[in-house]
């Protein structure tokens, strides 16, 4: 073969892989668009039904862009349930809820990173395990604890509940943050004269603040959608959370207030996508850093 013949075989040979990489990374953006526009498609839907009129509404031709928007379907969502005393006990519940979750795991997590023995491992292993546990499993449990504590239709009883079950999924996280931060940092301040405690708190705290911020809006976002608890705990309607209080746009026989509950739907998803938003570069800082050491 001479020069000519290789360079061109070479040329095609490159030409070939520049295609196929070409392709690769063509389906994988597809994919992604496909993934995106699955995941964007129920709440497109929402925001259409929101603002339908009923007559849209009972159409057998439904579409996308209303023909004759209204806000009439908001006026009677919170004519017909208080939507904002729901939405203050589910605030008041997910809030308090995440701050004690993340108070608590975080020495946690900082002791089963640096104390790495049978015993961590065993902790460790336990948390993931709990995670699979279903609600039905231990509903009855709580309720009776909560029971003997007078702490059944109780904000508080709530709030217990989900820091017991935010626990765990908190803990998991932080601790693949503190196994991000250097122990160098922390052994130059034992040097300086501090002890664990400042340590934990000058040193290691600010350095995980990008994974609280994360494991603190998981914990949030896992209390402000929760429904199965409040519905079970709470029976005092001035108590029941958001997510009870939708339920109650069905009717005895089945029948939706079909224009009413996707309003109020929506009202309830907003504070969701509007944290996200505004602390989505502390979240994507929190989970790469913790993706690291997990």
């Amino acid at each position: 073969m001479n020069d000519t013949e290789h360079r061109g075989s070479a040329g095609r040979g490159k030409n070939a892989g520049t295609a196929r990489r070409t392709a690769t990374r063509t389906g994988q953006y597809a994919a992604l668009l496909a993934y995106l526009i699955f995941l964007a498609f129920p709440f497109l839907w929402l925001i259409s039904t929101a603002f339908k009129p009923p007559r849209e509404l009972g159409s057998i031709h439904p579409t996308w862009i209303p023909e004759a928007p209204t806000l009439e379907n908001f006026r009677q969502a919170f004519e017909q349930q208080p939507l904002l005393a729901a939405a203050g006990n589910s605030l008041l519940a997910a809030a308090v809820s995440a701050l004690i979750a993340i108070v608590l795991a975080t020495p946690m997590a900082y002791a089963l990173a640096r104390y790495r023995n049978r015993l961590s491992r065993a902790a460790t292993g336990w948390v993931v395990i709990s995670q699979a546990f279903p609600l039905v499993l231990v509903i009855i449990p709580l309720f009776l604890i909560l029971k003997g504590l007078h702490l059944v239709d109780s904000r508080i009883g709530l709030i217990m509940v989900y820091v017991v079950w935010s626990l765990p999924f908190a803990l998991w996280m932080l601790t693949g943050y503190v196994r991000a931060v250097p122990p160098e940092l922390e052994e130059a301040a034992a040097v300086d004269g501090a002890g664990r405690i400042r340590t934990l708190v000058s040193v290691t705290a600010p350095l995980l603040a990008p994974g609280i911020v994360a494991t603190a809006l998981f914990a949030f976002i896992t209390a402000w959608n929760e429904f199965f608890f409040a519905l079970v705990l709470l029976k005092s309607p001035e108590k029941q959370t958001l997510p009870v209080v939708l339920t109650h746009f069905i009717g005895t026989e089945g029948v939706t207030d079909l224009g009413p509950l996707a309003a109020a739907a929506l009202l309830a998803t907003l504070p969701s996508l509007l944290l996200f938003a505004a602390i989505q570069r502390r979240i994507t800082g929190g989970m790469l850093a913790g993706a690291v050491k997990n």
